[in-house]
Order: C-alpha cells, then structure tokens, then sequence
C-alpha cells in the first residue's frame, strides 16, 4: 500500500494496516514537502548587526544575529543561540495608524506555486504538505510584537479585525493556489497555549479568531484538502472548537500536557494526533523505558482504525535529547505501530 494511501486512511480512520510515520533525520516519512518558492534575498537571511546598520542603528551593539522576514518585522537572535529560532525585535506595525499602510507579503502569487504541479506527479505516492508558517494570530502578533497584540485584542479590536481581514485574504489565495496544485493538505504553527492555560480567554478566542479559523478551513475542503495543525501549550478547552471548525489533525511536541486520556476522549475518531513522545516529560530524560511506555501509550490511545501518526521533534539539540534516546521512541513506534515495510 502507498504511503499517500496509508496517511488517507489513517486521517479518515478506515483501518491503515499501521500508524502513519513522519520521521526526520534520514528515517522514514509517509510524507513530503510541497511548498511555494520563497525570496532569495541576503537581508532574510541571519546577518551581523552590521549589515543593518543603515535601517536599524539601534541594534549595532546587539549580541548575536538579525534579519528581516517578508512582513518587514525584524528578527533577533543571540549568538550563543544555535537554532534557526529567535524573535521579533521590531514590528512593522508599530503604529495603528500605519494599518492603511501596510502591504501583505506576495504569497498568494500564482507564480510561486507554478512549480508544484510537476512536484505532485514526481511524489503522487506520498502525502504532500502545503506549508503555513501560522495562521492570523501568528502573522499578526508578530507585526505588533507579542506584548503588544495580547493588549490589542482587548482594547484595539476593530483594527485587529481589519488587519485580521487582510491577512486572511491572502491566506485564501494561498489555500487556492495550493488547492489547485493538488496539495493533500495544509500544515500550520500556531502557539495558543501556556502550560496550564491558553494565551487569551477561550470566549475571547472563539470571538476574534475561531470566525477566520472557520472561513480558512472551509477554504481548504473545498479542494479536499485536510488541515494540519501544530499548537505548543495548552489548548484543551478549544479542541471542541477546532474540530468543529474543520481541524482534522493536532500536531502536538507535548502531548502529555493536557492529559493523554483527556484529549484522546475528545479526539478519537474525530480528529489524528501526530506527535512523538512527550518533549518536556519523555525524551529529555533519557530515561528508556519512561520513552518507550510513552510511545506504547500514544499508540494504544489514538490509534483507532487509524489516528495516530508517530512523529519526530524538529530541534532534538536545543532540547538536549540524544538521536539514540529518540531512536529508542522510533524503535518503539515500529514494534508497536507496524513497520513501512509490511505495509
């Protein structure tokens, strides 16, 4: 059976004769990248504070690396940080009263999606991804700066809804672009959570942003397409919602964090969970057999004539976890989860 084949069953829980893989660092994956072109340009690149020096003097001093993304927020990071990661110092929108000003980047461009078509006929056995780098929420906070946004959203709302609304009408040409293209799905990050709570109130959420939420995954069914969402934190009390706006896989790092048995409850035959072992509680322990019952676990839980797709973490360095730690997870998956080859 293709892997394109397995992930579709899994997704529509229809008996997969295994769980879905999406395994990094040269193991195996069900799935592949389908994205837009992106702009080559030095300045979106990490620079020496030097290389800004004419637009942003204030930051000759700064320890570490700068560079500019396409929504013209600039991004820091210090030099002792070895991810690709950071955060915005500046954003674009500084001002309200700069809204009218403000230009979406290009990326519901026709162009940059014209490649793809010949990309699905090279991987049509495989799953493809249509990458987001967010959804609103993410675009925006970062153009106002997060300590700013959270403010905005209680007392500047008519400009975060326009500002919402001009997003979204890129992210639609977007979804379309991808749609037309043949993407399987759409995959974006999202952080809504904290540890024990989410970033702003859940009716808060549900007024600002579950309406977008909706528009965009409606978008996307209509190519058939499923939605892939990746949150850090806790987001238990909006799973309903998300489900119900068309959320048809979580991509959680922390599984553990709001409860396996709570979310599988919710989830289970509604929406897929792709996540490797538990992040915070599992892998960084380098404990065997706390890594491994967590694996057995994810399984038991979620796969249900489909649901559950083992996954790898992106940055095991910046979390200290060894590649044999995380190997004993991948090791586990295959025992417990049925391995590519008897597919």
């Amino acid at each position: 059976m293709k892997p394109k084949e397995i992930i579709d069953r899994v997704l529509d829980f229809n008996n997969p004769p295994r769980v879905g893989y999406h395994l990094k660092y040269g193991h195996y994956s069900d799935f592949r990248s389908f994205d837009r072109t992106t702009d080559k340009r030095p300045d979106l690149e990490w620079q020496k504070p030097e290389f800004f020096a004419d637009r942003f003097p204030q930051y000759l001093d700064f320890d570490g690396f700068l560079h500019l993304d396409d929504f013209g927020n600039l991004w820091g990071k210090m030099s002792h940080d070895l991810t690709g990661g950071g955060e915005v110092l500046e954003g674009s929108l500084k001002d309200w009263n700069n809204l009218d000003k403000i230009k979406m980047p290009d990326w519901d461009d026709p162009k940059r999606y014209a490649h793809l078509p010949a990309l699905k006929e090279k991987q049509a056995d495989y799953f493809n991804i249509g990458w987001f780098s967010g959804f609103p929420f993410s675009m925006m906070r970062k153009m106002r700066k997060m300590e700013n946004f959270l403010m905005d959203i209680i007392i500047e709302k008519e400009n975060v809804l326009k500002l919402n609304d001009m997003v979204v009408k890129m992210m639609l040409g977007m979804i379309d672009n991808y749609g037309k293209a043949g993407a399987d799905c759409i995959f974006f990050c999202e952080d809504w959570g904290l540890q024990d709570r989410m970033l702003i109130h859940p009716d808060l959420w549900r007024e600002m942003f579950k309406p977008s939420f909706k528009v965009l995954c409606d978008r996307a069914k209509q190519y058939d397409m499923k939605v892939f969402m990746h949150s850090c934190g806790y987001i238990f009390d909006i799973l309903e919602d998300l489900i119900e706006v068309g959320i048809d896989l979580f991509q959680f790092d922390q599984p553990n964090l709001m409860g396996l048995e709570r979310v599988a409850k919710v989830i289970n035959g509604r929406a897929t969970l792709m996540a490797p072992a538990d992040i915070q509680e599992s892998l960084p322990t380098g404990d065997r057999d706390k890594i491994e019952k967590n694996a057995v676990e994810l399984v038991n839980l979620f796969h249900k004539n489909g649901g559950y797709i083992a996954y790898d973490y992106g940055d095991y360095r910046t979390i200290q976890v060894k590649q044999e730690w995380a190997q004993w997870m991948r090791d586990k998956f295959y025992e417990v989860g049925g391995t590519p080859e008897n597919s």
